[in-house]
């Protein structure tokens, strides 16, 4: 895997990851938004299938992340110009977007706003739009999940204090997710520690409250497939945020998995990708 820093127009810059940089083989390209707290590596357990199925992934460290310039008050439609960007920068003109947890309100803000590059979206237990219609936006988070976004809807300050204070809090995992996370899913230390290294969470503050902000695009203006995946037991972002973008999405394709939990329900990205390689590759 190639890691390259892009300068965009404005100044700022983006740390660039592309598993395909040494070929020119045309395989399919499947963009990775990744979470929060995380840096943009794209998902290395999942590279074993990808590669059976010859998808190449492409990321970047959102910004503030890893070695991205910080972009303050960004919202969560600005993501579709930074990926058109590195997308021009690359040379690939369509594309497939995939993101786990805060990546895939990212996801879907690419499928929103580049309809005419992006042909499929996967997003992987991720949130609903803050205030949406119909939806109890907090019912069934763990109590530090609730805390950390709480905060943010009450603006930077709040967010602020509440990270200053803020501990790791294990309740949030249920025991699948602390079972992935002791097995194939370790990979998330991998992309947490560096995103936290400097003991400065200003990407993540940025972060939450851009999900709890007006996103900037509607989920219904996505056109192209959508894979919904969840996990009926995920305490981080309660599945109900996927039932009810699958409402709200013309295309989309809701699948919920018993007993998984925010991190466990990655076993099932195998799936999630191969749905995503039938409708990218030629």
């Amino acid at each position: 895997m190639r890691e390259t820093d892009l300068e965009l127009g404005d100044g700022r810059g983006l740390h660039v990851y592309d598993t395909g940089a040494d070929d020119s083989d045309g395989r399919p390209v499947v963009f990775w938004h990744h979470g929060t707290p995380n840096i943009g590596a794209p998902p290395e357990p999942l590279f074993p299938v990808s590669d059976r199925l010859g998808i190449r992934w492409v990321s970047y460290d959102r910004p503030g992340y890893g070695g991205s310039t910080p972009r303050p008050g960004r919202d969560i439609a600005s993501a579709a110009a930074d990926v058109a960007a590195v997308a021009d920068e690359l040379g690939i003109e369509r594309f497939a977007v995939m993101g786990h947890s805060g990546g895939a309100p990212h996801a879907l803000a690419c499928g929103a706003l580049l309809p005419d590059r992006v042909l499929a979206v996967v997003g992987v237990a991720g949130l609903a739009p803050f205030g949406a219609e119909g939806l109890d936006w907090f019912a069934g988070m763990s109590d530090s999940s609730l805390a950390s976004l709480e905060a943010a809807a009450e603006g930077r300050a709040a967010k602020e204090a509440r990270e200053a204070s803020a501990e790791y809090d294990p309740e949030m995992f249920t025991p699948a997710d602390h079972a992935a996370l002791s097995g194939e899913w370790s990979w998330i230390g991998d992309v947490v520690g560096p995103a936290l290294e400097a003991g400065h969470p200003a990407a993540l503050i940025d972060d939450d409250l851009a999900y709890v902000a007006p996103w900037g695009f509607d989920p219904g203006q996505v056109k192209a497939p959508v894979l919904l995946l969840h996990g009926e037991s995920d305490r981080v972002v309660p599945s109900s945020h996927s039932r009810w973008l699958a409402g709200q999405c013309p295309s989309a394709e809701l699948r919920l998995v018993p007993a998984a939990g925010h991190i466990s329900v990655l076993g099932d990205g195998v799936n999630a990708l191969e749905w995503l390689a039938e409708r990218v590759t030629p």
